[in-house]
Formats: structure tokens, sequence, C-alpha cells
């Protein structure tokens, strides 16, 4: 049986240290997971249930280790903001997986953007539509070389930062996350099987801002690693 048309590359990034490449299923991000973020865009920060969105697998762009890589400012927006995150990467399928167990199916750790484009997902918010069109756009998932578990260990703790064009933006600790790690994979499980490949973008501390093309983003978790990249042109 033959394709159609020609199928689409599977979409991968790199894993730290290696030239294996690890490909992505999907990608589901969980929404206000840090509490004063909350309440910069408006809401509540009590623990209520987590809620999540996804992004398509080739939204995730491979942040070259040399610093080179450049995102393309996207079209349709003139509020493109950034949110630092850790990544967590799935390597073992599962469905209603208790807390207990979650961490058993965590195959590594990266550091991700959620880029956003914040005037759409405003306005579609405020009409009760979905935010695909502010969230789920091209190029908006660029992520940092995986560092697998069982190197890195299993990360609880740690500072986590973003700075533009050298000034400080967003700064937090992992450990602030209102649904820690384990308890967001065993939240989602509930709802779908988690498979290999999948990605769990797990939250944004505040402080998040407009970015401009020419701007420089760098960021880091303790304990894990740091990004660079270029904003560009517009597309």
């Amino acid at each position: 049986m033959n394709y159609v048309i020609p199928p689409a590359p599977l979409p991968a990034i790199a894993v730290n240290g290696s030239d294996d490449l690890f490909p992505v299923r999907r990608i589901y991000c969980v929404g206000r997971n840090y509490a004063a973020h909350a309440r910069e865009m408006g809401s509540d920060p009590t623990r209520e249930p987590p809620f999540f969105f996804c992004k398509p697998a080739d939204a995730a762009v491979p942040i070259a280790v040399d610093g080179r890589t450049r995102l393309p400012y996207p079209p349709a927006t003139t509020n493109f903001h950034h949110e630092i995150e850790l990544v967590v990467a799935i390597g073992k399928a599962g469905r209603a997986i208790a807390a207990k167990d979650a961490l058993e199916h965590v195959w590594g750790y990266a550091l991700g953007l959620d880029m956003t484009r914040r005037d759409l997902q405003f306005a579609l918010r405020d009409k009760g539509r979905p935010w695909e069109l502010g969230k789920a756009f091209d190029q908006s998932a660029p992520i940092s070389p995986l560092y697998r578990a069982a190197h890195v260990g299993h990360l609880r703790s740690g500072r986590i930062w973003l700075k533009v064009n050298g000034q400080i933006k967003q700064e937090s600790d992992i450990a602030d996350l209102i649904w820690p790690v384990a308890e967001t994979i065993a939240y989602l499980s509930n709802y779908v099987e988690l498979m290999p490949g999948d990605l769990i973008f797990t939250g944004t501390p505040e402080g998040v801002s407009p970015v401009l093309p020419g701007d420089t983003l760098e960021g880091g978790l303790d304990g894990l690693c740091q990004i660079a990249l270029h904003v560009g042109q517009p597309i």
C-alpha cells in the first residue's frame, strides 16, 4: 500500500550527548501551573485540577546547542510572548497511572518555550473559543536537547529563569509547581493513554512578556541545562 502523498517527516528532538533522536508523538501543555503566573493572567491560583492544551508534534523546534537557533516572528500577532518551562518526555506507555509510579514513565527532561500569540489567545478566550491559533502554531515549541532521567535523575527543584536581551524576565523554582511532574502525569493519564514520544510542557512561572524581532532569549534550569536563541524577522 502506498501513501497518496509523501508523508511528513517524523518530528524529533536531539538527545544530549548522543546522535540519537527522540521521536515526538504528542505535545501536552499544562496551563497556569505556578501560582504567581496564574495571578498575572488574572486567575485564582488555588489548587484546582490542572487543565491542558495541545500543540502539534511538528511545533517542536530543536534549539541548537551553539546558540544559533533563530525563531521566526509568527504572522498575525503584535504580542508574541515567551513562556519558559520544564518539559517531560514520556518513554513508557500508561493509562490511569498512580502518582507513586508516574516517574517510572519518564524517559527524560528538557527545557522548552511555550511561545504564545497572546493577543490571539486572549481574543479567542474572551469569546469562549479554543486557543489553538494563539498557542498551536508553527514552531511554537522550541526545545533543548533531552537529558535522560537515568543520567540526571528526576527533577523536583531547581531555579528556572529566562532573560530577554540580558534582562531577567522570568525566575522561579520548579518546586513551586502547583501540580508537580508525578501528579501531572497521573492526572493526565486518566484522560488519555500516555505513550512513548509524548512531551508534557509543565507550565511557566510569572514574568511572561513580549519579544520582538532581533531579541535574544536565554534561559536555564539549574541542574539541567541552559538555552539561547534569537527572534527572527516576521514570516
